[in-house]
């Protein structure tokens, strides 16, 4: 078996087998908790720039094929597993984990101690570090580590949105089907009743496909524009709502996006997840930082301080919203219950609110798909 290495700037070096790619590359190492999922993960655009390690002790099992993906190619920059399965054992499997990570170009470590690894980015934070299957030198790779470029401070956008715009028209899947509206007992009726169909606009940043089709399913025909057009272009398209999707690396560098935004606001109503929060929020006059290690995986205890429900909620993020830097206009809705951090925003006199987290991606599975009728009421 081959080998391959990743070493992390504080001088750390692990040693494994490789699979996928053979290359060397450069990212920030974090982790997520998710025990499936993995083909959604890996094409998630918001990964770009990362090198990735699961924590579930064996990625692969069920395969890979052309449906579970979230974009038209892998985004990340690394894999790394305790045990990477080489048989596919789902009938919906058209090929290995393996075999996707090389046609992909994706270098993949297998065989080291994930927990360990795990382990030190929660005490240390996380960190930039290299995975190379070319080079086992650990005195280089370190030096390659500490000269990377580090995530903070990076226009990662750039990279992963789309050149042109488009409309979204990929007919509904049995697994996205109609998102029910809840009524005022919370009785979730059998079939929607949202009405006229609207027009959504969607600023993509590296939006996720399952968040266009959630969209779509509450009774929106979505248009989706570069996450870089000006706030004039998004409202030539005469939208009854704007929605700001989820992205990569440093928020506070997009200083573009934020502009558009800001003239959003007020405009039109907006709803936002993930980066599109954290624009939102830059936009109202708040700031970001850089979490420890960030918040990836499917298990994240999330309350809405509007019900006091709890939701078990899909995460990908490693910045978040300065709470002590919140303008008035703005007020916390959710926060996440591990960390105390701020995971949901609405303006005080705006039709505009946003969330940290992934509510297209049914961790609860429908803890949170409430937040797609509460966006599609706004429109009515």
């Amino acid at each position: 078996m081959a080998r391959a290495a990743l070493a992390l700037e504080d001088g750390t070096v692990y040693v494994g087998e490789s699979f996928g790619a053979t290359g060397t590359v450069s990212g920030e190492a974090c982790f997520n908790t998710s025990m499936t999922g993995y083909q959604e993960i890996l094409t998630d655009p918001s990964y770009r720039g990362q090198i990735l390690t699961m924590t579930a002790p064996q990625i692969g099992n069920y395969g890979v094929n052309e449906a579970d993906v979230e974009s038209g190619k892998l985004q990340m920059a690394g894999f790394v597993v305790r045990e990477a399965s080489r048989i596919a054992s789902n009938f919906t499997a058209t090929g290995t984990l393996g075999d996707y990570l090389a046609r992909a170009g994706v270098v993949g470590l297998a065989g080291i101690d994930t927990r360990a690894l795990v382990r030190r980015l929660r005490i240390r934070g996380a960190m930039t570090a290299v995975l190379s299957s070319e080079i086992l030198d650990a005195g280089r790779l370190v030096e390659m580590a500490r000269s990377a470029p580090p995530l903070v401070g990076r226009d990662l956008v750039s990279e992963v949105m789309p050149e042109a715009e488009r409309g979204w028209s990929e007919p509904l899947d049995t697994w996205a089907e109609p998102l029910p509206q809840p009524t005022e007992g919370g009785v979730m009726p059998a079939v929607p009743a949202f009405g006229v169909e609207k027009h959504v606009v969607a600023l993509d940043y590296g939006m996720k496909w399952n968040i266009a089709r959630h969209l779509a399913s509450t009774g929106c025909r979505v248009t989706v524009l570069p996450g870089r057009v000006s706030a004039a272009d998004v409202l030539a398209h005469k939208p009854d709502g704007v929605f700001l999707s989820n992205g990569p690396g440093d928020p506070e560098v997009l200083t573009s996006c934020v502009e558009t935004v800001r003239g959003l606001v007020g405009r039109v109503p907006m709803f936002g997840i993930c980066l599109g929060h954290q624009l939102l929020a830059l936009a109202c006059g708040a700031k970001t930082f850089k979490l420890k290690f960030g918040h990836r995986g499917a298990n994240q205890p999330v309350m809405d301080l509007t019900t006091g429900k709890v939701e078990i909620t899909s995460q990908n993020h490693g910045f978040a919203v300065d709470e002590e830097s919140l303008p008035a206009e703005l007020e916390v809705t959710h926060r996440n219950l591990n960390d105390g951090t701020i995971e949901g925003l609405r303006h005080r006199s705006a039709a505009a609110a946003s969330v940290q987290y992934h509510p297209e991606a049914a961790a609860g599975p429908h803890d949170s798909s409430y937040l797609f009728a509460r966006f599609r009421q706004m429109l009515a």
